[in-house]
């Protein structure tokens, strides 16, 4: 399921590039957290992937 706003894209980017080691655990915050623990690497992927374009920047 992909992400419904450039907020929660955002989010799962920094969450997956910290899953694949890419950037320290210690460096994320809010959401990007959350996801962290929460989701699997696969997951993640399909919430970062595609394009923004189009997007809110937040949903509710």
């Amino acid at each position: 399921m992909p992400a419904k706003s450039k907020a929660q894209q955002k989010a799962a980017g920094a969450a997956l590039s910290a899953k694949r080691g890419d950037t320290p655990k210690s460096e994320l915050k809010g959401a990007s957290k959350d996801m962290y623990d929460s989701m699997s690497e696969s997951q993640l992927e399909d919430f970062a992937k595609g394009s923004r374009e189009g997007k809110p920047e937040h949903v509710d």
